[in-house]
């Protein structure tokens, strides 16, 4: 079982930068794969970025591609979600999750645990 905890989401002015962390509890953390997803008024959940439990591989939507990072802190059992670039098509809700194995990790239904969610604003 692993529980996860979102922080650091607030409202910030366009092309400024926020951190979002994803604080796990529970032993197994290092060996899960965990992504970052975002869902936005009306409209479906979206992939944003994933790691892979080594932190060796890591995977972009496009549309943060350059602008997001993602890593990860096994001794800590955090992931983070560096933020910079922001635009207003970023704000959303953002969610953090984790799966076992390294496959398919843009597909949000191949994840096994859940956070409850931090708001992201970005003002034009």
């Amino acid at each position: 079982q692993v529980q996860l905890v979102e922080s650091g989401g607030g409202l910030v002015q366009a092309g400024g930068s926020l951190r979002l962390s994803c604080a796990a509890s529970g032993r197994t953390f290092s060996t899960y794969a965990a992504g970052w997803f975002r869902q936005a008024p009306g409209k479906d959940r979206e992939f944003v970025a994933a790691i892979t439990w080594n932190g060796v591989i890591t995977d972009y939507t496009d549309s943060v591609n350059g602008r997001f990072t993602i890593s990860r802190d096994n001794a800590k059992t955090t992931v983070y979600l560096q933020m910079n670039s922001l635009k207003p098509e970023d704000t959303a809700v953002y969610y953090c999750a984790t799966k076992m194995g390294r496959g398919r990790l843009r597909l949000d239904s191949e994840y096994d645990y859940w956070g409850q969610g931090t708001q992201v604003t970005v003002s034009s």
